[in-house]
């Protein structure tokens, strides 16, 4: 079988996929699934270009490590070639852990679980198929591999994850102040004491990425129409998942009507092949085949805020940066309860509050590290003159209401 592969990517043009075990794991089911799943979840109901998957950026991040990799190597640094491999393997598989709607889904069916934990499970049952070839990848994706540097590029402040995700993002919305300098920044990455670290004539290009990154995040990630959405699906999420373990039926696929149906810890999950294999048929489709057969539901709620998202009649949301106003709260609540069938326990259903917070950068949390002309390092935050790196590397936190537009 031919296993030179090549991949026309939108973003970069064509993408060379590395044969062998890399190709393997590309063919897998289990990667394969991530075609099926979108990168930016509600998204397109703002942005309706943002219809690209997990797939497309677990491709792209693995194009911009090969990129790196070579950027390292030719500045003196040796990186083996089963480095070079594992490396690759732990980008491209970094996000084979995330569900449908992920952010929806951690919060309800899968409680307590977070892709994260998923992904490293999956690695887990990869290499023991792949008979032990991915335990370098392991370690990188884990952080305890000796040559610390890898993982940061895996994993990290700079890593190739956010480069191309922001990369991505920008192109499939159309959110040009997403746009970053992603080869310059590649092509300014030095290793110094075991740390990634960026050539002091690069500092601008870091400047743009953070502020990039920042501006991705309120006008993207966190717009308030997407907040909503999500918050509308996590909703509808936790009412089937409350019908279903009442021993309501309901229309599922086998895969979500399993998490529907039982309460499964973390430890339940980790430990038992059966959920993590339910979970890897788990996809977008399973979720939008559920939606429209629950719109017409004899449950008031469920049906109610599924005919909501499917015709985009989304939560109303308000996001202030005080906490929300208590007497606003209870008039809504009033107004709900006189106009919906609900009990009290349900009024959440329809009225409620949450908060979103937007952090750019964390000096200190595997900083972003200048080498400075002189040879020495600087985190970003002081080598940069630019005043705003300092508001960027405050948590900003913001209080939001969601409730149904009849309650305006």
């Amino acid at each position: 079988m031919n296993k030179k592969k090549i991949i026309n990517d939108p973003v970069y043009g064509f993408i060379s996929i590395p044969a062998g075990l890399v190709f393997d794991l590309i063919e897998h089911p289990y990667f394969q699934r991530l075609r099926y799943i979108k990168q930016l979840g509600m998204t397109h109901l703002v942005y309706p270009g943002a219809l690209h998957t997990r797939f497309h950026h677990a491709l792209g991040a693995m194009h911009l490590m090969c990129l790196a990799i070579e950027t390292i190597r030719n500045k003196g640094h040796q990186i083996t070639v089963e480095e070079e491999e594992a490396v690759i393997i732990a980008i491209l598989l970094h996000d084979i852990g995330h569900g449908p709607f992920s952010h929806a889904l951690e919060q309800t069916i899968v409680e307590g679980i977070s892709h994260e934990d998923i992904s490293i499970l999956l690695m887990n049952k990869l290499n023991r198929q792949f008979d032990g070839r991915l335990s370098m990848a392991i370690e990188i994706f884990n952080g305890t591999y000796p040559k610390r540097f890898l993982h940061e590029l895996v994993s990290g402040q700079l890593d190739m994850d956010r480069m191309d995700y922001l990369n991505r993002d920008s192109f499939f919305t159309g959110v040009s102040e997403g746009v970053i300098s992603f080869d310059r920044i590649i092509k300014m990455l030095d290793v110094v004491g075991d740390h990634i670290a960026v050539e002091e004539k690069g500092i601008y290009s870091i400047e743009k990425f953070l502020i990039a990154r920042r501006l991705m995040y309120w006008q993207v990630y966190l717009h308030k129409t997407v907040v909503s959405a999500e918050q509308l699906l996590a909703k509808i999420l936790k009412r089937a998942r409350e019908l279903a373990l009442k021993d309501k039926r309901l229309f599922a696929t086998p895969a979500l009507n399993h998490f529907l149906s039982n309460t499964i810890t973390k430890d339940d999950f980790m430990s038992s092949d059966a959920h993590v294999e339910k979970f890897t048929k788990l996809d977008d489709n399973d979720i939008m085949a559920a939606l429209k057969v629950w719109e017409t539901c004899d449950d008031f709620i469920l049906s109610s805020l599924c005919r909501m998202l499917m015709r985009r009649h989304l939560y109303h949301i308000d996001i202030t940066n005080d906490a929300p106003d208590v007497a606003l709260l209870e008039k809504l609540s009033e107004k709900a309860m006189g106009q919906y069938p609900i009990s009290q326990e349900e009024l959440d259903y329809f009225v409620f509050t949450d908060t979103i917070k937007n952090n750019a950068y964390k000096p200190g949390d595997g900083s972003i590290l200048i080498l400075m002309k002189d040879g020495k390092l600087q985190d970003i935050a002081q080598a940069s003159d630019n005043s705003n790196l300092e508001a960027l590397a405050r948590t900003v936190k913001k209080y939001i209401i969601c409730y149904t537009k009849e309650l305006i």
